[in-house]
Parts: C-alpha cells; sequence; structure tokens
C-alpha cells in the first residue's frame, strides 16, 4: 500500500500503518498475453490471474499493439500467438525480444502443431518454449497446470549468484581423466536456441559423434533434425534400433523412447529405453548419459543447456565418476537455468559458460585431455 503524501500544516490524528504487502507480491511474475483471439485472451487471463504470483499487466490482439505498450509496461513473460492480423508473432519477435529486455516469449499458437517449422523457427530465434493453443473445449485444469508450470518457470528471477561463488562451483570439478570420443547435449526450455548457437560454434574438423536429447512434443522432432542439420554442416539422423554410431554425424532422440546406445562386437549402435525415469520426461537425457558412459567407458563429453527441472544430473554424475566431462550453461545465458543448475551446483561442471563458449571450451579440451 503507497503511502500518501500530506501538506505538514494539516494536523491530523495518526492512522494505524499500512498492513505490509504480501511477500509474493515483490515477486509476482507479470504477463502479457498476445492473441487476436479476445476469447483465447480471456480464457488465459483467468487461469493466470487465478495465481497469486501471476498477474496479467497487459493484453493485445496484434503484434504492432503489443510492441506499443511494451515501451511502457514492464513485463517478465510474453504468450505470443504466431498466426495474428499485421506483422504476426513471428516477424514482431525480435523486435518485441529487444524491446522486452529480460522477458522471456513463450509461443502459443495453432500454429505450433501443424506448423512446427514456424515454431521451431520462432524457438531458434530466441522464444524459449511453446505449447500448443487447445481447441475450444480443451483448456482443462492439466492444460492449465502446465501452462502455469511454464510461466513460472520462465518469470523466475533468482538472484544470480555471485561471481566468486560461481567460480567456487567450477573449481569443485577439474576436466575429466578421459578424452571424450562422443559428445552428448541434453536440453529443454530455451535449449533449442542454445543448440543452434553451440552447434554453429564447432569448427568443420570437429567430426566426434554428437547425440542431441531435446524435451519436444513427437511431431517438431523432424523438423528439428532438419534445423539442428543445418545449424551444425552435418548430417542429422533420427536415432531408431540399431543405427550405428558414426563421425561427424549428430543423433538426434525421438519422442517413442529414451535415445540410449550399446555395443555390438566393434560398433556401436543407438537403441531406445522405454524405462520410466525418475523426472518423468520422454525422452529423458538421464539414459542417455548413462549408456554412453558404459559403452564408452567414460570417454564422453556430457552438456547440459537451457532447461527446466533436473534431467541429466543423475546421468552427468555417472559420466563424471566414469572419467568423462561434464559442462553445464550458465545462469546468465539460460531461459530457464534448472538442469545445468543441477550439475553446476553438485560441482560435477568442468566449465559453466554460454553455449557459443562451451563449444571453445569443448573443442580447446580435446587438445589438452590426456588420452586414457
Amino acid at each position: 500500500m503507497a503511502a500518501v503524501l500530506r501538506p505538514t500544516s494539516i494536523v491530523r490524528a495518526p492512522s494505524p500503518a499500512p498492513a505490509p504487502a504480501p511477500a509474493a507480491a515483490a515477486n509476482t511474475v507479470k504477463v502479457m498475453l498476445v492473441d487476436d483471439s479476445l476469447t483465447v485472451r480471456t480464457v488465459f487471463g483467468r487461469m493466470i490471474d487465478r495465481e497469486d504470483d501471476l498477474e496479467v499487466v497487459g493484453q493485445a490482439e496484434t503484434a504492432e499493439k503489443a510492441l506499443l505498450q511494451l515501451r511502457s509496461t514492464p513485463v517478465d513473460v510474453i504468450l505470443l500467438d504466431l498466426e495474428m492480423p499485421g506483422m504476426g508473432g513471428l516477424k514482431a519477435l525480435p523486435e518485441i525480444m529487444e524491446r522486452a529486455g529480460e522477458a522471456q516469449v513463450l509461443v502459443v499458437s495453432s500454429l505450433t502443431e501443424g506448423g512446427a517449422e514456424t515454431t521451431l523457427t520462432a524457438l531458434s530465434m530466441g522464444a524459449a518454449d511453446t505449447m500448443l493453443k487447445p481447441r475450444p473445449g480443451q483448456f482443462d485444469d492439466s492444460y492449465r497446470s502446465s501452462l502455469i508450470d511454464k510461466i513460472r518457470a520462465l518469470g523466475a528471477r533468482q538472484a544470480p549468484q555471485r561471481e566468486s561463488a560461481l567460480q567456487e562451483v567450477v573449481r569443485q570439478s577439474a576436466p575429466g581423466r578421459k578424452r571424450p570420443k562422443i559428445v552428448a547435449i541434453g536440453a529443454s526450455t530455451g535449449g533449442i536456441h542454445a543448440l543452434n548457437l553451440f552447434l554453429r560454434e564447432l569448427p568443420a574438423e570437429f567430426d566426434l559423434p554428437i547425440l542431441i536429447t531435446q524435451h519436444l512434443p513427437g511431431s517438431f522432432i523432424p523438423v528439428f533434425a532438419q534445423q539442428m542439420e543445418s545449424a551444425a554442416g552435418r548430417p542429422a539422423i533420427l536415432a531408431g534400433k540399431g543405427t550405428p554410431v558414426e563421425h561427424g554425424n549428430l543423433y538426434i532422440a525421438g519422442s517413442e523412447g529414451h535415445l540410449v546406445v550399446r555395443r555390438m562386437g566393434q560398433h556401436v549402435v543407438t537403441g531406445l529405453s522405454h524405462d520410466r525415469t525418475e523426472n518423468g520426461c520422454l525422452p529423458s537425457v538421464d539414459p542417455m548419459f548413462e549408456s554412453l558412459s558404459e559403452a564408452f567407458d567414460g570417454h564422453v563429453a556430457a552438456i547440459l543447456l537451457s532447461g527446466m527441472g533436473r534431467d541429466g544430473t543423475r546421468g552427468a554424475e555417472i559420466v563424471a565418476a566414469a572419467g568423462g566431462t561434464v559442462y553445464a550453461q550458465d545462469e546468465a545465458s539460460c531461459a530457464v537455468w534448472g538442469m545445468p543448475r543441477g550439475v553446476a551446483e553438485k560441482g560435477l561442471a568442468a566449465a559453466v559458460l554460454p553455449p557459443e563458449e562451451l563449444a571453445r571450451k569443448l573443442v580447446a579440451s580435446l587438445k589438452e585431455t590426456a588420452c586414457v
């Protein structure tokens, strides 16, 4: 409750001190809804405003109007439709992100199911995450719960660690004693943008096989593989049962099972695991890290990029214990510092850096790490 200033010449009886604002108010996540459908904006607004720590501070039916509002309205999370009159969400995305500062963009569009390419383009440009826009009557409790969880994760404003504290975490882990023979990357929310930055930084002569588990709806995976192939400048293969793991290729986990590897004589092939994981993700990063650690006797570089939750932490512990090296994206460059934070806080990461610097660090480490 704001204090009211009164002229000092007026004498009044003392009034009770204002009640302190709820603790959550200072940390309220401010949300903007950008969608040409009044119905959608109304439904989302009701879902969000039911939460004490979330608040809708702006609504716009076009990207142009959203840009005008962003001049004077600070926000933490923007729910953005891609298909709207005028310039549309995709074309406006770079300007929206620039004007919104540190705000995160969650793409919520009917295009995300049939237009995976459009949505993944938005994610590669820096949008943090995506959700399908339900058809009328499908805005149920499950959808609402998922939406609220994503908004909270994207809007979290935790106090950044002091540089000295972060360096202390990094110093607790030296690079693994075994030179990597394969690279595995796990990512989720914000991971597609990070993957693009990481892969584009790898030189053409870097030819170690790269396995990628990215949390995505299954319908997005084929287009995602094409995008990764373009970013890396090398073939991207949807991993299945018995797919040979060869130098110079990317291997992409699908949604039908966890991507794992196993040895068959002198060869390594991919496989699918359907075991349940503690984190509940499908596909999950943990089984990929664990199987690689065994198949390559610890000669693994395990990388965790932006994402919610702690998927990958248990697998990274196994990689590190076997002599492999773990890397993590830093908090400042993450949309959500969840998965990388899991290994950074445990002192498992040999480096905690932005994606581009992680790529350079990995390449340099191959020249420094002794073979075992």
